[in-house]
């Protein structure tokens, strides 16, 4: 996790990356999905029933959670259901931040998976269908041209190291660039090439950081509905491609979850 202190004059230390230990992935994960369309053929996969939220979560929030157990492991599918005023998917990352803290602390998971879509650019490789592991989370839209506010705007965030996981699943891995906009700006282009990001989603770095604020190691999985970088329009591309990017990742999620079970973040890495 990335760790940098402040004072009450608002003057930030240099931040340093600091190890989170021998910790071991059981009993419990977290599979956060932020659309039905991506969550239930998972949900379907892994065989999980919907719980009464009235004992974990506020009343009245819509969000849905699933739970089952997987070689040992209790797995838990939460998703932000919809919209109160426009029945639509809640998407973003204000939604996807409060989700993630919200599970955090009433369901406690030893580890957080955040499985969701996600744009991909050709030009590093991206192919619809695949799926990433994220090494990096970026913010693309939080332009604050002040100095060390800049940095915070763009708020980067390093995954945990999971080497062996991508090379022993044969998964492809690169850094993510979080925005709040389906659409691409000229400024959100920018930002994305100096960050280097070869995923661009809605909903990665909120993600990040809630379980960096809890501490608790986060994997997240992104399969590729579009090509950003395509001849093809975003909208239509994307959804075209819904129902294939559900599926590699209902494909994807339950290995992950067989792989990590029983190991410690340590094992993830590659040695």
């Amino acid at each position: 996790m990335y760790v940098m202190k402040g004072d009450l004059q608002g003057i930030w230390q240099e931040g340093e990356l600091k190890p989170y230990g021998n910790l071991q992935v059981n009993p419990a994960a977290g599979v956060l999905n932020y659309g039905q369309a991506e969550a239930l053929p998972l949900v379907e996969a892994l065989d999980l029933v919907e719980d009464d939220l009235s004992a974990i979560f506020p009343g009245g929030v819509p969000w849905k959670n699933y739970s089952g157990e997987l070689d040992g492991l209790n797995v838990h599918i939460v998703v932000p259901g919809k919209d109160k005023a426009l029945g639509v998917d809640s998407v973003g990352t204000v939604p996807s931040f409060l989700l993630t803290y919200a599970t955090g602390v009433a369901l406690q998971p030893n580890l957080i998976i955040n499985a969701g879509t996600a744009g991909g650019f050709q030009a590093k490789g991206a192919n619809i269908g695949d799926v990433y592991v994220a090494t990096e989370f970026a913010n693309r839209d939080r332009r604050i041209p002040i100095p060390v506010f800049d940095k915070y705007g763009i708020g980067t965030i390093e995954a945990i190291p999971t080497g062996n996981l991508i090379k022993d699943l044969d998964l492809k891995e690169g850094k993510v660039s979080t925005g709040n906009s389906l659409d691409m700006t000229l400024q959100d282009e920018e930002h994305i090439k100096a960050n280097d990001a070869t995923v661009k989603d809605m909903e990665g770095a909120g993600v990040a950081y809630a379980a960096n604020l809890l501490a608790i190691p986060m994997i997240s999985l992104k399969a590729i509905t579009d090509i950003v970088d395509g001849t093809k329009p975003t909208v239509e591309e994307f959804l075209e491609n819904m129902s294939t990017a559900a599926s590699a990742l209902s494909r994807t999620v339950p290995p992950v979850l067989k792989y990590v079970s029983g190991k410690n973040v340590a094992d993830l890495v590659c040695s």
